[in-house]
C-alpha cells in the first residue's frame, strides 16, 4: 500500500508524526528517506514526543543512536548518515532494536540489506513551497494501520 501526505510546513510534518506515533506497535520500523533539509528530522521528533516525556529530542548524528522509553516499548532513534559500512549497524545494538521496540530510522539506505523487509517506508521530497509525504508498506496489518491516518 502508498499513501501520500502533503506537508506545508514544520507543524504539518510534526502532525503528521504524531498520528503515526499513536499507530505504532511494538517492532515496527518507520524507515526515513530524504535528502538533508526534508524534515526526517522534525519527524522523528514529534513521533518521539507524542509517545514519551522527552523535552528534548536531540538528532543522533554523533552518537549514532539515542533510545526513548515509551509505555509499550522503547523507541530507538538511529541516524546512520555517518556509516560507512551496513555491517557498523551490529556496533549498535540494530537487530535487537528492530524487534524489541520501534525504531525511527534516518538514512536507512546505509543499512544496506540488513534493513528488514516489513517497515514503513517515509519518502520525503520537495515540492514548490511543500513537502511530499509518501509512506509504503507492504504489510497487511501495517497497511491496516497506515489506512486509518488522515
Amino acid at each position: 500500500m502508498q499513501k501520500q501526505f502533503i506537508s506545508s510546513s514544520e507543524q504539518d510534518t510534526s502532525a503528521l508524526a504524531a498520528k503515526f506515533a499513536l499507530i505504532a506497535r511494538k517492532g515496527d520500523v518507520f524507515a526515513l528517506y530524504g535528502t538533508l533539509g526534508m524534515g526526517k528530522s522534525v519527524f522523528t521528533r514529534a513521533f518521539i514526543k507524542a509517545l514519551t516525556s522527552a523535552d528534548e529530542v536531540p538528532s543522533p548524528t554523533f552518537t549514532l543512536l539515542q533510545s526513548y522509553d515509551a509505555k509499550d516499548f522503547v523507541i530507538n532513534h538511529f541516524d546512520l548518515y555517518r556509516l560507512k559500512s551496513p555491517d557498523e549497524v551490529f556496533e549498535l545494538g540494530f537487530e535487537d532494536a528492530v524487534y524489541d521496540g520501534v525504531c525511527l530510522i534516518e538514512w536507512p539506505e546505509k543499512a544496506g540489506a540488513w534493513l528488514p523487509k516489513n517497515i514503513f517506508k517515509i519518502t520525503i521530497t520537495a515540492a514548490d513551497d511543500s513537502r511530499v509525504i509518501t509512506v509504503e508498506t507492504a504489510s497487511e496489518d501495517q497497511s491496516k494501520r497506515l489506512e486509518q491516518i488522515k
